[in-house]
């Protein structure tokens, strides 16, 4: 079971995101060096672009005025008497929001949700359920809209998890929500939701807002959280095509399927698959949608090789997903009746997606698709990971097939790039130095389909401080490591160039004994630097400021990393460098404060826009545009 079932829910509404931006730019990194201007907002004709579009972000992600607007049981349709229709889909009520964080500066492109929790309530706010989002990061992003300019607001993403620790309320006045409790009794549901048209207007009162889909089905516990175990249909990007991040050839993104066989019912998922004219907007009417299945065999009707229709997604009228009604209303899911007689085909034969002429997606030909379920990874020097990766075949578990594992970091992005600043190509490359990280080359999935990757992480060093006699930078460094088929006959398909796994390493850290403000000073004064909106409570930089909050800081330190109060909010501090803060909490010794640089002269070093024009936004599409695989093209 996932969301992707007869029983489900959808939901739409607003997002929040209200990331920082001041760490985004490796050279922020750098405590020596690091300038006041650098939290300011960006200026339009200026360069370097100071602390981005947001710097005064607090990590925030919010759910906004999402409403329940239609539900399902294998029956059919929730009619309009079940109240779950117009109750909310909600964030805590009780703590403070979720935090959306990058894994690393040179990893932007897994942002992770952490310490969210979701509610159904009813109209009057009433918590019918609460739980807690298992963290997560995004997949799939692309250049969602095609009518306007580009960058991070023409994107869309698509997010999978789970929810956990379930507390119900009385449901009894819905007959779904019932229902939908009576199938959580594992303790979980399976949650999906799509995310696009954020806007970046910061004079917009919807600044670094968006809109949601999302749908909420049963789920198991051995099942993946953030995979469907289902048809993976595959798309290949446009080599012609100008992309901040992917824009497939066929004009469908990368989504999944699922097959029913009790109700004979196919389940897609067209939620971050279909294009919009302009961000957060209506869906493009690329035709109507036929789902087909290929049949290599001939038969009295039909010549070898024929595409057999199994039903269509109708674009125009009343109900198309063309329709602004539709997508709100379905998050993309549509379910189609697939005539019994061709249930056998459709069990072990590749199934496509075709509109208009030139629209079309497909499985691979062999049906077979692997991917992990969890891909962002954070590791201590000699810790392990045991990480799962699952193997399929036309939406069933892949036994007994071999799996390779190799190195890649061509999706991060190296900071290395002539039209960065100056001075920071201080920043030495990602993925220094493979010794570091070891783990199998090979292994053979088991009767689940399951291949596990085990990683051993070394200690990377200080491969990204800075030379200029801080002794600090940014901490440890992160890898790429992608899972392919050992076998030819199981990599026929296109290559889905997010589906790799990230790993950050930290560094080997050792403070000294007793620990003093002289080994803690460093890491608070980044923290500081970084993540400026902490300025409004104290100045981490300070020994008095910090001495004088060590009990709060001390309960925010200890905290899990999941909960939404946890410092850093970042999430990027290894487990030795809590516990050295942990330590000198307990007994706050002065020590000696390193000395700052001398300030630079940037209007001097760094290079001016031309009039008229607008630097690097900061975002994910400038991210993006430092991958190493563009680089060496």
């Amino acid at each position: 079971m996932s969301y992707l079932n007869p029983l489900r829910l959808h939901f739409a509404g607003q997002f929040q995101s209200n990331v920082s931006t001041v760490n985004n730019d490796a050279a922020h990194y750098d405590n020596a060096a690091f300038l006041p201007q650098y939290q300011d907002m960006e200026g339009a004709h200026m360069r370097p672009p100071n602390g981005w579009f947001n710097p005064e972000g607090d990590a925030a992600f919010r759910l906004l005025g999402c409403t329940i607007n239609s539900a399902w049981t294998p029956d059919g349709a929730v009619p309009s008497s079940d109240p779950v229709l117009g109750y909310i889909i909600a964030d805590s009520d009780g703590s403070v929001p979720g935090k959306l964080v990058d894994l690393d500066p040179e990893q932007q492109l897994v942002s992770q949700i952490w310490g969210l929790q979701v509610r159904i309530a009813d109209a009057d706010g009433n918590t019918l359920m609460q739980s807690d989002f298992e963290p997560a990061a995004f997949m799939d992003i692309w250049d969602r809209a095609t009518g306007s300019g580009g960058g991070d607001t023409n994107a869309g993403a698509m997010y999978q998890s789970v929810l956990t620790n379930l507390q119900w309320g009385d449901v009894s006045a819905s007959p779904f929500l019932t229902k939908l409790q009576q199938a959580a009794a594992t303790g979980l549901l399976s949650i999906k939701f799509n995310v696009d048209g954020i806007n970046m207007d910061f004079t917009s009162p919807d600044f670094m807002c968006g809109r949601i889909t999302g749908t909420i089905g049963p789920a198991t516990a051995t099942e993946p959280q953030h995979l469907v175990i289902g048809r993976q249909f595959m798309a290949t990007a446009d080599p012609n095509a100008n992309a901040n991040f992917f824009i497939p050839l066929g004009g469908l993104n990368f989504c999944v399927a699922v097959v029913d066989t009790d109700t004979n019912t196919l389940y897609v998922d067209l939620g971050n698959a279909l294009s919009t004219n302009i961000p957060g907007g209506t869906v493009n009417n690329l035709g109507d949608l036929t789902v087909s299945v290929y049949d290599p065999i001939t038969t009295p009707i039909n010549p070898a090789g024929t595409m057999i229709p199994l039903g269509t997604i109708p674009a125009g009228g009343t109900g198309g997903y063309a329709d602004p009604s539709w997508y709100p209303t379905t998050a993309g899911v549509a379910a189609l009746p697939i005539s019994p007689d061709l249930m056998t085909l459709v069990s072990f034969r590749t199934l496509a997606i075709s509109g208009n002429s030139g629209i079309v997606i497909a499985e691979a030909p062999s049906g077979a698709f692997l991917r992990a379920d969890s891909y962002v990874y954070r590791m201590s020097p000699n810790g392990t990971e045991s990480i799962p990766v699952y193997a399929m075949r036309y939406g069933q578990p892949l036994s007994g097939a071999s799996v390779s594992f190799v190195l890649d970091p061509s999706q991060l992005q190296s900071q290395q790039t002539p039209d960065q600043w100056p001075f920071v190509g201080a920043a030495p490359n990602v993925a220094q130095p493979t010794s570091a990280i070891s783990f199998n080359g090979s292994a053979q999935t088991d009767g689940n389909g399951i291949a596990l990757l085990n990683v051993t992480a070394g200690d990377p060093g200080t491969a990204r401080w800075f030379n200029n006699g801080s002794n600090y930078g940014i901490d440890g460094q992160v890898y790429g490591i992608r899972a392919a088929f050992a076998d030819p006959s199981l990599q026929d398909g296109p290559v889905n160039q997010w589906n790799f796994i990230s790993l950050l390493l930290w560094s080997g850290y050792t403070p000294a004994n007793p620990v003093t403000w002289t080994d803690v000073q460093p890491i608070f004064q980044q923290y500081g630097n970084l993540y400026p909106v902490m300025l409004r409570f104290l100045n981490l930089a300070s020994y008095d400021d910090v001495k004088a909050n060590a009990g709060l800081l001390s309960l925010a330190f200890s905290l899990d990393v999941t909960d939404p109060n946890s410092m850093p909010v970042t999430r990027d501090l290894s487990p030795a460098k809590r516990a050295a803060i942990l330590t000198w909490l307990q007994n706050p010794l002065p020590g000696a404060v390193p000395a700052a640089a001398a300030p630079r002269d940037v209007a001097a070093v760094a290079p001016q826009a031309p009039p008229g024009a607008v630097g690097p936004r900061g975002g994910k599409a400038a991210a993006a545009s430092r991958r190493l695989v563009l680089q060496s093209n």
